[in-house]
């Protein structure tokens, strides 16, 4: 590809995807105006889980998406960007059921095809080297060089390198195309016209009005737990754990599964603060913005259950956040169909820390007439040409 380079820019959206793009413009010197209906991680990005991780993609273009996603965490980490933002740790996928290890074998050996370390541990290895587990742990197995981040933390650092100030409470009303309708000239907000050589939406689900494309984003509630600090228990804790029925919640398994309208998977990760993030759902109904007893009581006794001595501690904290999600399970990245210096990045559901610096990288090198970090040929917008925008 021959290399371009816009002077100006307008990133639509402050979550970890928007600010990852503006900052890697920034970086090449380009004028970026960073917009945001609300404030900086003021959505999906602030009530994220942190998982940076590729423990529960089959193999496929997630997969190779989010395995280029942590080597990034690690790199940026290494050079001072995420340093003691980024905790490296292992995840354990954790089978309680015949049928669960059934699975689970199953998951090894696709996650080993592709090339991710992974380790069985018998239900006698757990005993010895993971004693906090309960005994209704049959096996295990360990997903080697994952991490954990603080999405609003990574969004602050993203943005204090690279010296933007987000244009808070700026709604965007409308992209105005230019003649021709071929090119975006500007875009129309509540406080007045913004012009510029490029536009990338990274909106999360603000992106579907904007688009055009309210039958193709949908939004998805998460709910997640968040324990008082137990040191103690935190340190025996050789990393996060994730249930084998995360997977099936997830849809991991087959393509083109649909998560239920309510899926309820758990994950109990240790973080760095001596508490545990503990949760959580993936729905399509109910109070979008609030957290509901059931499902709180149904995350709790799983994890107790799982982990017994969580039963000792204080629920300090729940919460809720809306991801959101592509009808077809992978988001949409890429140039918007018919417009020639239009960019979207959005629908990236549960990935959006995982895959959120990487993608702000390969959609500044796509801009740029560079070769993508991440092969983007399956999240291509055009996939879904003649439902948005630019149809």
């Amino acid at each position: 590809m021959q290399s371009r380079h816009p002077s100006s820019a307008i990133v639509i959206g402050s979550g970890i995807v928007g600010a990852a793009t503006a900052y890697f413009l920034a970086k090449r010197g380009i004028a970026v105006r960073l917009i945001d209906a609300s404030a900086p991680a003021a959505e999906a990005t602030g009530a994220a889980d942190g998982a940076v991780s590729v423990a529960s993609k089959r193999p496929g273009p997630m997969m190779a998406a989010a395995l280029k996603g942590v080597a990034l965490y690690g790199e940026l980490a290494d050079t001072g960007l995420f340093a003691g933002a980024f905790k490296r740790r292992s995840t354990f996928i954790v089978a309680a059921s015949d049928e669960e290890c059934a699975v689970l074998d199953a998951h090894s050996s696709a996650l080993a095809s592709a090339g991710v370390r992974v380790e069985t541990l018998s239900e006698a290895d757990l005993r010895q080297t993971f004693p906090a587990l309960s005994p209704q742990a049959k096996m295990a197995v360990e997903v080697h060089g994952e991490g954990h981040a603080i999405g609003y933390q990574i969004v602050h650092r993203l943005l204090t390198a690279s010296g933007i100030t987000v244009d808070r409470d700026m709604r965007v009303e409308c992209l105005r195309l230019g003649e021709g309708g071929r090119r975006i000239a500007g875009i129309t907000t509540n406080r007045g016209s913004l012009d510029a050589d490029v536009v990338v939406i990274a909106a999360g689900n603000g992106s579907a009005e904007l688009l055009g494309l309210s039958g193709v984003l949908t939004p998805r509630k998460g709910q997640l737990l968040v324990t008082e600090r137990a040191p103690e228990l935190n340190a025996a804790m050789r990393g996060a754990i994730m249930s084998g029925r995360y997977l099936l919640s997830k849809g991991s398994q087959k393509a083109g599964h649909a998560p239920p309208p309510r899926g309820l998977g758990l994950v109990i990760d240790p973080l760095v603060t001596g508490q545990f993030l503990i949760g959580g759902t993936r729905e399509d109904f109910g109070n979008r913005e609030t957290n509901d007893i059931d499902a709180v009581s149904r995350i709790l006794t799983d994890a107790v259950a799982l982990v017994p001595g969580l039963a000792d501690l204080r629920l300090l904290r729940s919460f809720a956040g809306v991801r959101t999600a592509v009808v077809d399970g992978l988001p949409l990245v890429g140039r918007i169909p018919g417009l020639e210096n239009g960019y979207v990045a959005t629908g990236f559901e549960g990935d959006g820390i995982c895959l959120g610096p990487v993608t702000g990288k390969s959609i500044v090198q796509l801009i740029c007439g560079e070769e993508p970090d991440i092969d983007l040929s399956s999240f291509d917008p055009a996939r879904f040409a003649g439902q948005g925008v630019a149809a």
